[in-house]
């Protein structure tokens, strides 16, 4: 089964919002919110949400500011952030199998009569994940709470 992480799960999630909120400041500028904030208003442990917002930071796809006024804004223009970049940031590669041209130390490596096809099937698959913008996630309606 493919499964996005709880990391990923979370940094889309802080995307997203951030992405919807952005230019909503009195002076027009992005609102920024904090870890605690986004981790509040999506029930997210505050201690992961903090470390998924830090690796954010460090891809460059957010800025943190501090003081009062503190938080997280987007580094760049939604649209202009694929959903590979945040899983990338948060995850590391994407991957589909545990064997890569890198790491040959599988068993199965020269015998193995999927591998190919498989690689295959990630590069389809992170090439629809680099073409889905988090603009065209924050373009979606918000799903109802029940």
């Amino acid at each position: 089964m493919l499964r996005l992480s709880k990391r990923s799960d979370y940094a889309l999630i802080a995307l997203r919002h951030l992405a919807t909120q952005s230019g909503r400041g009195s002076d027009g500028a992005p609102s920024a919110a904090s870890a605690r904030e986004l981790a509040e208003r999506f029930d997210i442990p505050v201690e992961l949400l903090a470390k998924v917002l830090q690796k954010l930071v460090r891809a460059g796809l957010l800025v943190s500011h501090q003081g009062i006024r503190g938080g997280y804004v987007l580094a760049r223009p939604a649209a202009g952030i694929s959903v590979a970049d945040i899983i990338v940031a948060v995850d590391g590669p994407l991957t589909v199998t545990a064997c890569s041209d890198e790491d040959q130390t599988c068993d199965q490596y020269l015998k193995c009569n999927v591998r190919d096809p498989l690689w295959r099937l990630k590069d389809r698959i992170v090439s629809a994940l680099t073409s889905c913008r988090l603009a065209e996630l924050a373009a979606d309606p918000p799903a109802r709470a029940e």
